[in-house]
């Protein structure tokens, strides 16, 4: 019964990092469900999240919201991946804005889908072009439109979604930067009729304006350092004020998390007294919510309850089960498990007591 609802793309499964919530799935499977969405032309909108994204989110309420609002957010940097790993994703991989591009421009023209590519500048368009043509000359370029540094007055504005629209291009590639490329995605959802997704400097690295960070550079997590020493003035500052405070974030919700584990483990054993007073009835098994008897089952923490409430809060039509699969926090037979069949045997449990008493006594 949970198991269909990965189809559904209700709600798809994610790890909180900080206060950011990571689509935690693999890069190949986030590449399908991107191409599924842009394939009937819907309009979502993709936040590739780095630590310069998570701590913007962290910080700006107005921000969050906007990457919360976002219908998938991937683990562009390694800090985010390995966080996830230490968080149960063991098999998860970066899902980086320079691979998305490659594999969408790839994959793109088995679907039937063309591609729309908004902002930077006509330079770095034309580049991308003569080079995306070499590469993939069987993928269909539904325009290219460079952006000025200025807001875009209302009527140029429904001019471009106009445009965008008529192109029928299922997705629409965004190069703006952080934050500026989020809020016009955001902005624009349900307005242009296809998956919006935020690239930032990936244009100008494709056009060969900038060199890309070395694979092995970018295993280690330090594509941030070679990146500082290709543009020491504009980034030093974005990454003295973001990369410290996150590791202290990150090492702190480790911390937590692996405390909650441990108190969950620690068997508390009662001490014994001479005159115990009568204690209260427990509640009947089936009758105590979901989320408390997988708590006291060890098989989820507080946080994670939290979680899923709050969620539930704002998506009332799915189940507290069905979350819960969704997060990846449980498999579908053990939700269904406690959530149905242990109810029924605690309750059949509870009606034949009387039934043993009398068979006792007539021995």
């Amino acid at each position: 019964m949970y198991s269909s609802l990965f189809n559904q793309n209700l709600l798809l499964p994610t790890k909180k990092v900080l206060d950011s919530y990571i689509t935690a799935l693999k890069f190949d499977e986030q590449i399908q469900t991107i191409l599924g969405w842009a394939k009937e032309r819907k309009s979502r909108y993709v936040c590739v999240a780095n630590v310069h994204m998570v701590m913007e989110a962290y910080w700006h309420a107005e921000f969050a919201k906007v990457k919360k609002n976002a219908d998938l957010v991937t683990p562009d940097g390694m800090p985010l991946v390995w966080m996830m790993r230490l968080m149960g994703m063991s098999d998860q991989n970066r899902v980086a804005g320079m691979d998305l591009l490659l594999a969408l421009c790839q994959f793109a023209p088995l679907h039937g889908t063309s591609v729309f590519f908004v902002g930077s500048h006509s330079e770095v368009q034309a580049r991308m072009r003569s080079r995306l043509e070499r590469e993939f000359p069987t993928l269909q370029i539904a325009g290219m439109e460079p952006l000025p540094f200025r807001p875009l007055t209302p009527a140029e504005d429904e001019a471009l979604i106009e445009r965008i629209n008529q192109s029928g291009a299922g997705l629409v590639l965004v190069a703006l930067g952080c934050p500026k490329q989020e809020y016009w995605m955001a902005q624009h959802k349900d307005k242009i009729q296809s998956v919006m997704i935020g690239l930032g400097g990936v244009f100008p690295v494709y056009a060969g304006l900038c060199k890309q960070t070395p694979r092995w550079i970018q295993r280690l997590g330090l594509e941030w350092s070679y990146r500082l020493i290709q543009e020491p003035r504009r980034l030093w500052k974005r990454y003295s004020k973001t990369i410290p405070p996150f590791m202290w974030l990150a090492c702190k919700q480790l911390l937590a998390q692996s405390r909650g584990r441990s108190s969950q483990t620690k068997a508390v054993s009662p001490s014994p007294a001479a005159h115990p007073a009568r204690q209260p009835m427990p509640e009947p098994l089936a009758l105590k919510p979901l989320g408390q008897i997988l708590r006291r089952a060890g098989l989820l923490s507080q946080e994670q309850v939290e979680e899923t409430l709050q969620v539930q809060t704002e998506q009332p039509h799915l189940r507290f089960g069905e979350i819960l699969v969704l997060q990846g926090w449980l498999a579908p037979e053990t939700v269904t498990f406690f959530a149905e069949e242990l109810p029924k045997l605690v309750t059949n449990q509870q009606k034949q007591p009387s039934h043993q008493g009398e068979k006792i006594a007539a021995h």
